[in-house]
């Protein structure tokens, strides 16, 4: 299984003209707002919000794909801006590595956005956001085998003529990444959203040999989400649609699913909401099935998910997927101030 691993990943990196390099993605990508559009940075109800991602992805193919994330963004200029209106900043910290680590990559990015209320009671804002990102990669060589190094023996005792052999090869580079939202809400208990976000603007060059080059393609995305509470329950009952279509070169990841919530404490002050939803992700095929659970208590909310794989892949990943675990704190506003919806998947 180690040698499938390691080939997959010689293919992906480094052999670009064969293959193109695709970002980290989560299932839970409405958990991870500055990884999925800058425009949602600051985008919340509450005074601060901490976010917290870890997904372990096709763990039978020698942990292929472990993704972590912390975020921590809010509002400043509250008092300052005209009314219905909100300035938001914002940095995230994201580490993902390949094939048990053999490609380490680590991302800092500092986001801003602003959001432009369209009427008087601020249900309906349009906002643009800013992100840049600092990037850098480890390619560990001593973790590689190449096909001149095997022996007569089934062994790797001959020394490889590959450059990267037994050394670690270290990049960087900067990134700039912008997106667009647009949200409302005609009641004030109902809302709905469109986004669109275009990381790698400056489409970066990665090598890790020197004497060949891979642009990172820009990878755009669409996305949007509409929650309403069922008619005649006191709103302790909320229906949550959302999807997205991303693109990314010839990589395409596209999800579409809904989850339903029932506020268990019937307190709409202090919520105690339960989450149960399913999403389905096609990533140039049909990839997986991902229930979702999910709790919100006091400040927190916690969900976690699980990649059901029903693509070509069910069989080296033993029909394993990747389960994912997010964990968000948002300090609520004490100041009495009217909250406005915002989208939550």
């Amino acid at each position: 299984m180690r040698r499938i691993a390691i080939a997959l990943f010689c293919m992906a990196y480094l052999l670009p003209g064969y293959l193109l390099a695709q970002d980290p993605a989560f299932s839970q990508f409405f958990a991870s707002p500055l990884s999925l559009n800058p425009a949602l940075t600051g985008k919340f109800n509450g005074s601060l919000r901490v976010a917290g991602n870890y997904r372990n992805q096709w763990p039978q193919i020698d942990n292929a794909f472990i993704t972590s994330t912390v975020s921590i963004d809010g509002n400043i200029f509250g008092n300052r801006l005209p009314a219905g209106d909100a300035w938001g900043i914002g940095a995230l910290a994201m580490t993902d590595k390949t094939a048990s680590g053999i490609l380490t990559s680590n991302y800092f990015s500092l986001s801003t956005a602003y959001q432009k209320a369209l009427d008087d009671n601020g249900w309906n804002q349009l906002g643009i956001g800013f992100q840049g990102t600092y990037a850098t990669k480890r390619l560990d060589g001593t973790k590689l085998h190449f096909e001149d190094q095997l022996d007569q023996q089934g062994g790797w005792t001959i020394p490889s003529s590959e450059i990267i052999d037994g050394h670690q090869i270290d990049l960087n580079y900067f990134d700039l990444n912008v997106g667009l939202l647009y949200n409302g809400s005609t009641d004030g208990n109902n809302n709905f959203y469109l986004g669109a976000s275009a990381y790698h603007i400056t489409q970066p060059k990665e090598s890790f040999t020197g004497n060949s080059f891979y642009v990172l393609h820009p990878r755009i995305t669409v996305h949007g989400g509409y929650s309403f509470p069922l008619s005649g329950d006191n709103n302790n009952n909320f229906i949550h649609f959302s999807g997205l279509y991303s693109k990314q070169a010839d990589a395409v990841n596209a999800m579409l699913g809904a989850a339903w919530s029932n506020n268990l404490s019937g307190n709409d002050a202090n919520p105690l909401n339960f989450y149960l939803g399913t999403w389905v992700r096609f990533s140039n095929l049909t990839d997986a099935i991902i229930p979702y659970v999910g709790l919100d208590f006091g400040a927190f909310t916690i969900g976690m998910s699980y990649d059901v794989n029903v693509s070509s892949l069910k069989t080296a990943s033993e029909s394993q997927g990747g389960i994912e675990i997010s964990l968000i704190y948002i300090k609520k506003p004490t100041d009495g101030r009217k909250t406005i919806p915002c989208p939550k998947f």
